[in-house]
């Protein structure tokens, strides 16, 4: 559910960049109070996990479309809501700066679409509320698959909107979001699958982490060490093999754009498209998860480009949170000295 740069306009894209960044430092400032030296390599490795995750797309039966997680709502459920935020905003810009996924100019949509209604809608009024009675292996099922799904179908319903308010005229809203949601909530139904399996996994080694998570205190004296090698053994096993078995069919967003204008990409001509797409064909050095040959040529489809892809942007999502959370945490120190 990446939204392309020319399926908005400059004020929608631009608004949409002032709402993530406000987002983005109250989250900084409110990370603070959590934030400790065990929950910044969690971090890091939860957001290399999401990005290696989003690189598997999976065959939706009958449709010839397909889907991948999303990943919002597990970062908030393992991290909670405003380190969750701020990890999958640190995805996005990994994908869409080095990989070409996503627009420049849809940054802020795309942060919103997927990270703002999972993290601060779907964890806090839905998930908690439905696991509040105490963490169970069915409590997690039920409640991971239920506020996915409406998390989910939040950010779809967004796509439409921010596409009304471009003045998206190839897509019509009835059309669009008739389309739009129910295969996002066939996507939804797989991704409930996945976090609740992985909440599992992390709740039976390491149930502190969900605890301290859902209560917004640091971690503390609890070892991560097992729980950090597991991810980061699958960041490896997902992005540099299991990505090889991706489907190739056009996904979520894609399959309801062509079913909607009989064509995936739209087109945009703006000055401040065309700007923002020379930026990024410049940043972005294995765009579409490939290797890039010159500058107008791509090899397509190449395993060993795809593998390196998985691995390579695992590896800078972890650094750029592992320095974030670094920043973070200078910050802190230096306000408690100033109040002192």
């Amino acid at each position: 559910m990446h939204m392309a740069d020319a399926l908005i306009s400059p004020a929608v894209g631009g608004a949409m960049w002032a709402a993530t960044g406000v987002v983005a430092v109250y989250s900084i400032k409110k990370i603070q109070d959590d934030l400790d030296d065990k929950k910044v390599p969690l971090m890091g490795v939860m957001g290399a996990f999401v990005f290696a995750a989003q690189m598997i797309n999976f065959a939706i039966p009958a449709t010839g479309s397909s889907g991948h997680i999303g990943g919002g709502l597990l970062l908030a459920i393992l991290l909670g809501p405003y380190a969750g935020f701020l990890a999958m905003s640190s995805v996005l810009l990994i994908q869409a700066l080095f990989f070409g996924d996503g627009g420049l100019l849809a940054f802020g949509c795309n942060v919103f679409n997927l990270g703002f209604y999972t993290c601060f809608i779907a964890y806090p009024f839905i998930y908690k509320r439905l696991i509040n009675k105490g963490i169970t292996a069915k409590r997690i099922f039920t409640a991971s698959m239920i506020s996915t799904l409406i998390g989910l179908q939040l950010g779809a319903f967004s796509v439409v909107i921010e596409t009304l308010l471009s003045g998206k005229t190839e897509l019509p809203f009835i059309t669009f979001v008739m389309l739009m949601q129910p295969i996002h909530l066939a996507i939804g139904f797989v991704e409930g699958l996945v976090s609740a399996a992985v909440i599992t996994f992390v709740w039976k080694e390491r149930p502190e982490i969900l605890e301290n998570a859902s209560m917004g205190v640091a971690i503390g004296n609890v070892s991560i060490k097992k729980v950090f090698i597991g991810f980061a053994i699958a960041v490896i096993l997902i992005g540099g093999v299991f990505s090889l078995f991706a489907s190739s069919n056009p996904d979520g967003l894609e399959w309801s754009m062509y079913k909607t204008a009989g064509k995936t990409e739209l087109e945009a001509s703006t000055r401040i498209h065309d700007i923002l797409s020379t930026i990024q064909s410049k940043t972005a050095f294995l765009p579409d998860y490939d290797f890039k040959t010159n500058e107008s040529e791509i090899v397509t489809s190449t395993d060993i480009g795809t593998s390196t892809s998985g691995l390579v942007g695992g590896a800078l999502t972890l650094i750029l949170l592992a320095f974030i959370g670094f920043g973070i945490n200078v910050i802190k120190r230096r306000n408690k000295l100033s109040v002192k």
